[in-house]
């Protein structure tokens, strides 16, 4: 017969494995290290949920906007976002042809006016896009 040696844990490693695994043995619940894997409560009804975001920080559409016009301008964005600002309305298509775009967002860059762009914002404009307003 071959001895093949103990497939035990030395005793520091034991010791240290029954002091992580002790709450969950005597409480019967998550122990702190795991405290990050709890889902959070649910609001009951009627009440308001936690607000998680500093004002004026909320997540959604800003005003001046609509969920479409965010949508639009985002998709936008990842197509010409990595060029490099002031572009012309055949600089933006040509970047758009280039980089693969979707025939939706070079055909958004075709109906641009014949002008100079400084920036996402600008495009979105000239396109009848909502601006965002200014929270000061």
């Amino acid at each position: 017969m071959i001895e093949r040696g103990s497939d035990k844990h030395g005793p520091r490693l034991d010791a240290q494995q029954k002091h992580e695994t002790e709450g969950l043995v005597r409480g019967g619940g998550t122990t702190h290290a795991e405290e990050w894997k709890e889902p959070e409560s649910m609001p009951a009804a009627g009440e308001e949920p936690m607000q998680s975001y500093p004002p004026g920080h909320e997540p959604g559409v800003p005003e001046g906007m609509t969920q479409q016009d965010v949508d639009v301008r985002a998709d936008l964005a990842k197509w010409l976002s990595d060029t490099h600002w002031p572009k012309s309305k055949a600089d933006l298509l040509r970047h758009a042809d280039e980089s693969g775009a979707p025939d939706r967002v070079t055909d958004m860059v075709r109906s641009l006016p014949e002008r100079e762009f400084t920036n996402m914002a600008d495009v979105g404009e000239a396109l009848g896009l909502g601006v965002e307003k200014r929270r000061w």
